[in-house]
């Protein structure tokens, strides 16, 4: 759209035209729910967040005078908006972040009072088509959404959070962030400041220094299929070569986590093995993608169940060839983000 045919449909989106306002936001929606997943660390908020995004620019948009675009102008209302729903709330977590290591002899249940971080699908973040493909959008998608970062970011106070994301994350100059939160350039140092130090202390050496977002290596793809083939297989042994010595794996809303390759692999040899009380059942691995990362999909047919029940997003963090971490969303109600099925049937390859 021309810059012409722009200050047009914004002048007949002034005047109440409700198609002229759906065409100018439409084109920002994916990037805004980027942001507002940033801020929240929540997938299904992040939608709601967006839809109150427009409502509150439609309910202003008479005002708009074009001192600033209409994508900072959204951004601000998106921020604002995220910043009042994060008041008093508790932080979004990971199962580390709440308690000690696990005993894999020792089961504990989900726990659904907790706010846990949720995975962000692929599908929903780049553009849909070549033609979405607007300088600002593929910006976005140049940036980082890995699951580190995002449960670092979320220690931060709300202003905090908003200032490194605008700041660092998106690139914006301390004089445009400062405008944008209504604040000074020198309160938004400030922030950045203390928002790094707390960042030091919570993300893994190793990550300090965060590139852009990228596809999965082709190594890293490769360890995903071998993954998925020995969870297929039950093959406790084959996932036990694809882990690292340390690594860690997490299953949100359960509170149970697990440190470590021995602990990891005693834990699937127990869920694994149908002579066992906690036998969960055999499976089927569908590849999927989360926060940029080698991801997965899992479905498990229990004992006496003809089909295979949507069961976890499994999102891996692989480093040096091996699986570092593991993150399993235990949550079926996230697979329609994902495009994926509630069930399959036995048959399914």
């Amino acid at each position: 759209m021309a810059v012409g045919e722009d200050d047009v449909v914004v002048a007949a989106a002034r005047a109440g035209d409700e198609s002229a306002f759906a065409a100018l936001v439409e084109r920002h929606r994916r990037e805004l729910r980027v942001h507002c997943y940033r801020m929240l660390g929540s997938f299904e908020e992040s939608e709601d967040l967006v839809q109150e995004t427009f409502l509150r620019a439609w309910k202003s948009i008479g005002g708009f005078e074009g001192r600033s675009t209409l994508r900072t102008w959204l951004y601000r209302i998106a921020t604002n908006a995220c910043l009042d729903a994060l008041d008093g709330r508790a932080r979004r977590v990971l199962p580390h972040h709440v308690t000690a290591p696990s005993d894999p002899d020792v089961p504990l249940p989900p726990d659904t009072e907790i706010a846990w971080l949720q995975p962000f699908p692929d599908r929903l973040w780049e553009p849909a088509a070549p033609s979405e493909a607007r300088p600002d959008t593929v910006a976005v998608a140049r940036e980082t959404i890995e699951l580190a970062f995002l449960a670092a970011i979320q220690h931060l106070p709300p202003r905090q959070r908003a200032v490194l994301i605008l700041h660092d994350v998106l690139g914006w100059p301390a004089k445009q962030t400062a405008a944008l939160l209504s604040g000074s350039v020198a309160s938004v140092n400030s922030a950045l400041q203390r928002a790094r130090a707390t960042l030091r202390e919570h993300l893994p050496e190793r990550r300090l220094e965060w590139a852009p977002s990228a596809e999965p290596t082709d190594q890293e793809r490769a360890v995903l299929r071998r993954y998925m083939e020995a969870v297929e297989r039950a093959d406790v042994a084959g996932v036990a070569a694809l882990l690292a010595e340390d690594v860690r794996a997490t299953m949100p809303p359960y509170l149970m986590w697990f440190q470590g390759r021995e602990a990891v692999v005693a834990t699937l040899a127990e869920s694994w093995d149908p002579g066992s009380p906690h036998y969960v059942g055999r499976f089927r691995m569908v590849p999927t993608g989360a926060n940029r990362q080698p991801a997965v999909a899992s479905y498990v047919r229990g004992p006496g169940d003809p089909a295979y029940r949507a069961f976890a997003i499994v999102v891996l963090g692989v480093e040096d060839g091996r699986v570092a971490e593991l993150t399993a969303f235990h949550d079926p109600g996230l697979f329609p983000a994902f495009g994926l099925a509630a069930a399959l049937p036995p048959a399914h390859r």
